[in-house]
Parts: C-alpha cells; structure tokens; sequence
C-alpha cells in the first residue's frame, strides 16, 4: 500500500465520514478509545496507529486504505471493471459514447493517483480519437499515457508508442511512423525484451506504412515476423488485426487466396470478439483484394458493407477511407458520376494532416474521371495535388504511378519538357522503393 496521508488530511477525513454518519465523537471512540483522543486526531495533532485507524475504519463501516489514503475499498477493481466496460463499448462501434466513459474513468484515476488505471483510459481515448478521426487529441492521449508509464518496462509502453506511431501515420507522416516503430522494435530485440504481444503490435503496425512507402520488401519481413509470432499472443484482437495486416503483403506478392484467406480467419475471430469497428475493416480489405482481383461485383458489395458499418458508428476518417476505395470500384464499373461525387462528398473529412494518402488517393481518382471527360485543366489539377501530398506523405508506392499519369497528360498537351520531368521523378522513386527513407532493419526477434 502507498504511504498513507499525513495526519491532518487523515483527521479531516474521519471527521467528514463520523458526520456524514451522525456519530458524536463519544460514539465513535467507544470502547476502545477517548472523545479526547478523537478530538485531537480530526485536529490533526494525532497520527493514528494502524490498530486505531483499523477501529475507527469498522465502526465508520469504511475500509483501512479508505481512512489511511482517501482509496474506497474495491476501487482498482471497479475500476478496471469500468474500464473493460468502457473498452466493449468502444468495440461495438460506440466510440463517442465510450470516450465520455473513459473521459470519467481518467478523472477518478487520477483523483485517486492510480497510474496504470490512467495509462489504460488515455489509451482507450487515443483509440477513440482514431476511430472518430480526431488524429491531434489521439496523438495527444498517447503521448500522456506514455508520460504515465515512463517508469513501466518498454513492453508495457509499447501500445502508447504504436497508438502514436499510428496518429502520425494517419497524419501523412509516415516516415515519422515507420522511425517510432522500427527504434521500438529494435530495442526491444537488442534488448532481450521478446514480449509476443508487444512484438506483434509493433509488427503488425509498421505494415501498412511500410506498404505506402514502397518498402514491400521490408512489409513482407513484418508479416512473417508477425506470423510466427502469432501462436505465442495472449490476446485474440492481436492475432486477428494481425491477419488483417498481413493479407495487404499476401495480396502485392499476387498470392490473393492467401490474403483472402487471411482476411477470413481475422472477420471470424472479429465476430466471436464483437469487435464491431475492426469487423468492418475486414470487408474493407476484402473489397480491395475482390477489386485487385477484378471481382468488380462482390467488391462494391464488401465495400459498402463496411461503409454502411462506420458511417453508422460516425467513424469519419475511416468511412471516408473506404470511399475512395468505392469510388474506385464504381468507376471501373462505368458509374464515374457517382463515383465523382462520392469523392466531393468525402474530401472534407481528409486533409494532408488526417488521411493524407487517401485524399491523395481520392485526387488522383478525380483526375483520371476528369481526363475521361476530356477536362484536361480539371485532371491536372487533381493530380498536381495528389503529388504533393504523397511527396510529402513520403509515400514512394503510389509516386511513380502519379508521375507517370501527369507526365501522359503533359505529353498530351504538348508540353513535352514538363512531362519528361514528371517522368524522371516517377523513375527516381520506382528505382528503389523504400531505400531512401528507411535506414538499416531493426534486430530480428528470436523465433
């Protein structure tokens, strides 16, 4: 137990609970002590022993830490109960409703100078500002519960680092993201601190920018990393966000049964979770391997399933996300009217600081629409502005493609030196995806 409150915080303290009771100090005393002795310890001029705070604990009907240091009995587990409750309603979708529950829970942690209970509600906040796309107060949240734990192990400050690795990948920094990853990962290894959950956190997060940034090489490591690792997680939700990761490197090495596969095993350990949210992420990605795969059909029905999910748990930045990818599919269905204003309608919810690649994503998709149309001002537009955002988003594996379909509308439009100069810088990024942003591999975990 901590050591207890000083003595005139202590008298203060029976002095309240022996009124709120409607004990005389007599009544309390009795039969063990003095109305004297009562008096001069509500003063504060006393400090009690632990056999005197035990009896003024059961004639005041408290518990003795409640007396010692201001903690009701059962409170950690109460509040641990509260915060699991808080989590299941952040799962099921809820994530505006779970943050009031977590924003209460943090005030009585730390009312209570409960640590750990603080730690836990910052992150279930962070985790709520992702889904509803609230990218700074999530990063904020993160780096707090860090400050939290800044005396924990590393492995339990590992889901505060990955939760603001992310923020700053939604953000568009993705260079950021994969630094604050990778050093994490290699000190851990370095270290000897081979905890499999933190591992596979780590693992499983640095996938989706290492695939943005053209890394493949190094995203597939991830995953089979984050694979053998898998058998040896305490926690379901890991393994499950875990395939779900891992079916994006399955799909670019063209294995898409695999990644489908993949994609079925983390939705049905999503469903026996009830972990509504990342449920829905899985018809996202099974959309995009049903598109890669040209299954154009069932990949607009994926999708919009996992649409209809988010938008029904106002999860803005991530329903916005896969309308991009809708919009994509529509128009090679030859639907390029709603396929355009579906993306109007969205790019208000992105920006280069929330979602910088889909928005890139969602220009470039407006351009070539534009091109279809013959409004070559229209299409040059969108992508100039998708350029600077993947550029400064540092993400090499969508560059080269963007390069390439501005250097054939320049050419097309005679202006040949401006083409071949959009060309060259779709070369310079195709000729070493990755290379250039990302320094050595972190230390491979012993598996």
């Amino acid at each position: 137990m901590p050591e207890r409150d000083d003595p005139e915080t202590i008298g203060r303290r029976v002095q309240r609970l022996r009124r709120e009771r409607g004990l005389t100090q007599r009544q309390l005393a009795e039969p063990a002590y003095t109305p004297a002795y009562i008096s001069t310890l509500e003063a504060g001029k006393v400090r009690p022993s632990d056999e005197a705070l035990r009896h003024l604990a059961r004639r005041l009907g408290v518990g003795f830490e409640e007396l010692a240091i201001g903690r009701p009995a059962r409170l950690v587990t109460d509040l641990r109960l509260r915060l699991t409750g808080a989590q299941r309603t952040l799962a099921m979708g809820e994530a505006q409703e779970a943050a009031g529950l977590y924003a209460e829970l943090l005030a009585e942690a730390e009312r209570h100078g409960l640590v750990e209970e603080q730690a836990t509600a910052l992150l279930g906040l962070g985790e709520c500002g992702l889904d509803t796309g609230d990218i700074v107060a999530a990063r904020g949240h993160f780096e707090r519960a860090e400050r939290a734990l800044a005396d924990a192990p590393l492995p339990a400050r590992v889901p505060a680092l990955r939760g603001r690795a992310v923020s700053h990948y939604l953000a568009g920094e993705l260079r950021y993201a994969v630094y604050l990853l990778e050093s994490t990962l290699d000190e851990l290894n370095r270290g000897g601190l081979h905890d499999p959950d933190a591992l596979l956190l780590l693992y499983t997060g640095v996938i989706a920018p290492y695939m943005d940034m053209g890394a493949h090489a190094r995203a597939a490591q991830a995953a089979e990393f984050a694979l053998a690792l898998a058998p040896q997680a305490g926690d379901p939700a890991l393994v499950a966000r875990m395939h779900r990761s891992v079916a994006r490197t399955l799909l670019a090495e063209g294995r898409t049964a695999e990644a489908d596969a993949s994609l079925a095993k983390a939705a049905e350990m999503y469903r026996q979770l009830k972990i509504r949210t990342e449920l829905a992420n899985c018809h996202w990605m099974r959309g995009y391997v049903y598109a890669q795969n040209g299954d154009l059909e069932r990949a607009e029905g994926e999708l919009r399933a996992a649409q209809d999910m988010l938008s029904s748990q106002r999860s803005a930045l991530y329903s916005s996300q896969v309308a991009v990818e809708l919009a994509d599919v529509l128009h090679r269905r030859g639907k390029s009217e709603e396929a355009a204003a579906l993306l109007h309608g969205v790019l208000g919810d992105l920006s280069p600081e929330r979602g910088a690649v889909h928005s890139a994503a969602a220009h470039r998709l407006l351009g070539i629409i534009a091109e279809d149309a013959r409004d070559t001002e229209a299409a040059e537009e969108h992508y100039v502005r998708a350029l600077s955002l993947l550029e400064r988003a540092g993400a090499a594996g969508d560059l080269a493609d963007l390069c390439r379909l501005l250097g054939d509308l320049l050419r097309r439009t005679g202006r040949v030196e401006a083409a071949l100069d959009a060309y060259r810088t779709g070369l310079g990024h195709r000729t070493a995806p990755g290379t250039t942003t990302l320094g050595p591999a972190p230390a491979q975990p012993p598996l």
